[in-house]
């Protein structure tokens, strides 16, 4: 199983966790007092290239139908995208930038260039993912309830088609995010209200509706003659963000090292069990500059799950701290470049889409899934007589 005592599998103590918390609490209140105008002028101009890129790509498609100008309006029009998805939407919903009471900038009035919502997504993605990270049976993002991304999840023969369903999930993401708040199981199995669910249908229908309508019929009619061909050049831009943000999203909650939870992890949950079980249940990227605005900054995203509603420009400096925390609690910091996290997610999800028995390890000590039953008991922490560095889950991670 997975884990199911956040503090026994992290070495910790009681009193160990309270510190922990309280010194992430730190962190957030430095945070909030610093806020400022560099940080209102970052998103703004986030904003401004945002449009500016959106503006050139739909341009640069009136000439559409030459090879060239198709390539450079589909690449403009994805990267804007990308922006707008990433560092603009994502963040603006989760509150980041509301300080500024600016009613242009604020997570109660933005809807972003996607099929799903924002009011669906704030609900499926604020409120459940963020407080039930990684937990089994509460977070639909462990999987999407579509890919077994752990062996606590029961084979199924579904499951064979893992590698096939994550490809399309990938090509057509925003509609996957669409899908997801309708709850689709329980409407087959007859456990949704029926009244709710064809409410929340309309909304999505209506949202996609206006996006097709969008992007499909009035930009390429605008082109005139080049209307097939910017047709194709939108569809390729969607593709582009559609497959950049399913890779960000995977990179950070499914390579080895992001773990799962149960449901006793959220009895009597303290808020210092929560920051550590963000901390364990995500995965940063390592890169530059360029890769963390790209990624809306959720190359951080053990900072982001830490303090979701913080300003994304501010992650960078924030990680220093963590990093220095799980220095101190000898807790494992897991990161590694996009190529690395990646190909460690499409390794999960190629493996599980087989029953257990054709695999090596258990539930409890696997590369993609851990709990406190690995370590046999022995899950105290000492401090070395010799350096005076505590001994934890880190190091006894690395001996195993």
């Amino acid at each position: 199983m997975a884990i199911s005592d956040v503090k026994e599998y992290a070495h910790l103590t009681e009193a160990d966790v309270e510190a922990l918390g309280i010194e992430f609490d730190a962190i957030r209140r430095d945070i909030e007092a610093a806020r400022g105008e560099r940080d209102a002028r970052y998103i703004r101009n986030t904003i401004r290239l945002q449009r500016g890129l959106e503006i050139a790509g739909r341009a640069t498609l009136f000439a559409s139908f030459l090879p060239p100008a198709w390539l450079a309006g589909a690449t403009l029009l994805g990267l804007s995208k990308i922006i707008e998805n990433m560092e603009i939407g994502h963040n603006v919903m989760h509150g980041q930038w509301d300080w500024m009471n600016d009613p242009e900038i604020h997570s109660t009035t933005w809807e972003w260039d996607n099929a799903g919502p924002s009011k669906h997504w704030k609900q499926t993605h604020n409120f459940i993912h963020h407080k039930f990270t990684n937990v089994l049976g509460m977070d639909d993002d462990v999987g999407y309830g579509l890919l077994r991304v752990t062996r606590d999840q029961r084979w199924k023969p579904f499951y064979l088609g893992n590698a096939v369903y994550n490809v399309i999930l990938q090509m057509l993401f925003e509609y996957g995010v669409a899908i997801q708040h309708l709850e689709l199981g329980k409407v087959v199995a007859g456990r949704a209200d029926r009244a709710e669910f064809e409410i929340k249908r309309d909304e999505v229908l209506t949202k996609v509706r206006r996006q097709v309508l969008k992007d499909y019929v009035i930009f390429p009619l605008l082109t005139g003659p080049a209307f097939l061909s910017t047709l194709t050049a939108n569809i390729a831009a969607n593709v582009i963000r559609n497959v950049w943000t399913n890779a960000v999203i995977f990179c950070g909650h499914f390579p080895d090292g992001a773990e799962k939870f149960t449901k006793a992890d959220l009895e009597n949950e303290t808020q210092g069990e929560w920051y550590l079980r963000q901390m364990l249940g995500s995965a940063n990227i390592d890169g530059g500059p360029v890769m963390d605005f790209m990624t809306g900054n959720l190359s951080y995203q053990i900072e982001h799950h830490l303090f979701p509603d913080l300003p994304s420009n501010r992650l960078r400096e924030i990680s220093v701290r963590v990093r220095q925390l799980a220095e101190k609690y000898d807790l494992p910091y897991t990161s590694g470049s996009l190529p690395v996290q990646y190909a460690k997610s499409w390794r999960t999800i190629l493996k599980l889409s087989l029953p257990n028995k054709y695999l090596k390890a258990t539930s409890d000590d696997a590369p993609e899934t851990a709990s406190e039953r690995k370590f046999g008991g022995d899950t105290t922490a000492i401090i070395d007589p010799v350096t005076g560095r505590r001994r934890g889950l880190l190091s006894k991670l690395r001996r195993r």
